[in-house]
C-alpha cells in the first residue's frame, strides 16, 4: 500500500528542478547566438588585422619600387590571374565574364582603380599613420553616403560615438603631424573621397547587379587593369620606368 502512494515532496523537488534547468532549444538559441557573435566579431578582427599588414606592405613595396600605377597593375594582375586559377581547378566559384556585366560594372571599376591609386600615391608620400588616420575616417563618410544614397537607416546612437570618436581622433593627428605637407594631405583627401564613393558604389553593385564573392573580385580587378594603360600615359610613369631601365 504505501508502495502506491506518491511522494508528494519528491514530486515537488522534482518539479522545481525540471522547471530551473534551462530547455534544451533555449541552449540552442543561446549557442546560436554566441556563435553568430563570434562569426561577425571574427570576421572584423581579421578584416582589420589584414588591412593593417597590407597597409605596411604596401608602404614597403611603394619604397622599393616606387611608381604607384604599376604596383597597383600587378596586384590586379595577380588577383585575376588567382581567380581564374582557383575556378579552373574547382577551388572557388567565380561569374562567368559577359560583355554586357563588364559595360555595366564599368563605373565601380574605374572608382576601384582610383581608390587604389590614390592608396599608393598616399603611401608614397606620407607615413603609415597618416594612411591610417584617413583609412579609419571612411566609414564616418561612408555610413553618411549609404543613408542618402543607398536609402538605408541612419547609424544608432552607439555608432555615432563611435565615428565621433575616430573623427576626433582623426583632427587631433592632423593637427599635431609634424611631417605635414600639402602633397601627402592632398592625396590623403583624394583618397578619402575616392574610397568613401566606392565603398557606397560598391555595395549598390553588389545589391544590384547581382555577382557573386568571387565575381566582384574578378570583375573589379579585371577592368582596372585594362584601365592601367591610360593611367600609365597620363601620369607619365611610362616614361620615369624606361628612365630606370636605361640608366
Amino acid at each position: 500500500m504505501s508502495n502506491d502512494v506518491e511522494d508528494p515532496k519528491g514530486g515537488d523537488a522534482r518539479t522545481s528542478l525540471d522547471a530551473s534547468s534551462p530547455s534544451p532549444s533555449l541552449q540552442s538559441s543561446w549557442y546560436s547566438s554566441l556563435l553568430e557573435q563570434a562569426s561577425v566579431y571574427g570576421i572584423a578582427a581579421g578584416y582589420c588585422l589584414s588591412v593593417s599588414l597590407l597597409s605596411i606592405i604596401n608602404k614597403w613595396a611603394i619604397m622599393k619600387f616606387p611608381y604607384p600605377g604599376a604596383l597597383t597593375a600587378l596586384q590586379y594582375f595577380t588577383s585575376v590571374a588567382g581567380v581564374l586559377m582557383c575556378g579552373c581547378l574547382k577551388l572557388i566559384e567565380h561569374d562567368k565574364l559577359d560583355l554586357l556585366t563588364m559595360w555595366r560594372f564599368l563605373p565601380a571599376a574605374i572608382i576601384f582603380y582610383l581608390s587604389l591609386f590614390t592608396n599608393s600615391e598616399l603611401l608614397l608620400h606620407a607615413n603609415v599613420d597618416t594612411f591610417i588616420v584617413f583609412r579609419s575616417a571612411v566609414p564616418i563618410f561612408f555610413a553618411i553616403g549609404e543613408t542618402l544614397y543607398l536609402h538605408q537607416s541612419w547609424p544608432t546612437t552607439k555608432t555615432w560615438l563611435s565615428l565621433g570618436t575616430i573623427f576626433a581622433g582623426s583632427v587631433l593627428y592632423v593637427s599635431t603631424d609634424y611631417q605635414f605637407t600639402l602633397t601627402a594631405y592632398s592625396w590623403a583627401v583624394a583618397y578619402l573621397v575616392s574610397m568613401s564613393i566606392d565603398f557606397v558604389y560598391i555595395k549598390h553593385v553588389v545589391m544590384t547587379i547581382g555577382l557573386n564573392t568571387w565575381g566582384l573580385v574578378l570583375y573589379n580587378n579585371l577592368e582596372a587593369l585594362l584601365l592601367f594603360p591610360i593611367e600609365l600615359l597620363i601620369m607619365g610613369e611610362l616614361k620615369k620606368i624606361k628612365h630606370e631601365i636605361q640608366w
